[in-house]
């Protein structure tokens, strides 16, 4: 009997080695989550392309929608720049809305950039994690999660598959939580490994990428960076580290993918 999965994790095909996907809502939720690891492998020869899902046109002081979006998309290619990133890419979705977008919509564009890129890694926000106030966090994981457990099946995404966007199946995610460590409880479940990185030697580039974002009062400040790096790195025995659940081949599936998979 065989299990099949639309993140076929048994027959994956070829990938570039170095080419990771990183999901954020915001400009500077993954910088704050997991940018000195990105910093890391970007500097072990990996090449990281940003996708944005909102607009952050709600994110100023003092600017209307337009100019707040203008200002925010500048500062995330800056950030993005000052990382080492490859590109950023906005999905243009109202910040603060992304409850009222079909579940559907996003999926798709999600399943459109998977295959286009066919990264080794996936990096997107922790739709787990067990209070954020800002939704669109949690929106954005979920279906960027979903996305990546049906992008490898051929029963999703059938117009993408004529376009030449054949399914392909990420093998290896990372889950973060965006600008604060971990409870307990929240790492290590399910299918899920919790692993922590010692970013000491790329945090003040995560820092250096951030400062691109002070437009945003969002953006957390430097000195509170600084201490949950600290408080991370602590628990793990580094000076300043990151932390994440991780999803691999050899660590199985989500445990609603698994629910969903259909046998033959």
């Amino acid at each position: 009997m065989v299990l099949i999965l639309a993140a076929v994790l048994l027959t994956v095909p070829a990938w570039a080695a170095d080419q990771v996907l990183v999901v954020t809502a915001h400009a500077g939720d993954y910088l704050s989550g997991a940018g000195g690891t990105l910093a890391r492998w970007i500097g072990e020869g990996a090449e990281v392309t940003v996708v944005q899902v909102t607009n952050d046109e709600k994110y100023s002081h003092g600017l209307g929608p337009a100019e707040t979006q203008k200002a925010n998309a500048d500062g995330a290619h800056e950030a993005a720049r000052r990382l080492g990133a490859r590109e950023v890419l906005f999905l243009g979705h109202k910040s603060g809305e992304l409850g009222y977008i079909s579940s559907t919509e996003l999926r798709e564009e999600m399943f459109g950039l998977i295959r286009y890129f066919k990264p080794r890694i996936i990096v997107l926000p922790d739709p787990y994690i067990h209070y954020d106030p800002d939704r669109d966090h949690y929106y954005a994981g979920k279906m960027a999660e979903e996305a990546w457990g049906y992008s490898g099946g051929g029963t999703f995404g059938p117009e993408l598959a004529r376009e030449g966007l054949a399914p392909y199946g990420a093998p290896e995610v990372y889950y973060y939580a965006v600008a604060r460590a971990y409870r307990p409880g929240e790492g290590g479940e399910g299918g899920a490994v919790f692993r922590s990185v010692d970013i000491t030697a790329t945090f003040s580039r995560k820092l250096e990428a951030l400062d691109a974002l002070r437009a945003s009062p969002e953006t957390p400040s430097r000195e509170y960076l600084t201490a949950l790096a600290e408080a991370i790195g602590k628990k793990h025995g580094f000076r300043y580290g990151e932390e994440f659940n991780h999803v691999g081949p050899r660590h199985g599936l989500p445990e609603e993918v698994l629910q969903r998979a259909v046998r033959k």
